[in-house]
């Protein structure tokens, strides 16, 4: 019994780690699923407008 408590020790703490995996393993792909949603989409007009502006003076002082 003395040795088999900690193949059953070793046991769950494997377990946990599975169980550690599979929830880091999991949250890595919704991160990617929510940055592909972003990256999708579409820059707002009062954004641009703002970039259309910065290129312009930067293009005047250069």
């Amino acid at each position: 019994m003395i040795e088999q408590r900690p193949t059953e020790e070793r046991r769950k703490a494997s377990a946990a780690l599975d169980e550690a995996r599979l929830r880091q393993q999991a949250i890595g792909v919704r991160l990617r699923q929510m940055f592909d949603e972003v990256v999708s989409e579409p820059v707002p007009d009062e954004f641009l407008e703002i970039l259309r502006k910065a290129d312009k003076t930067a293009a005047e002082k250069g």
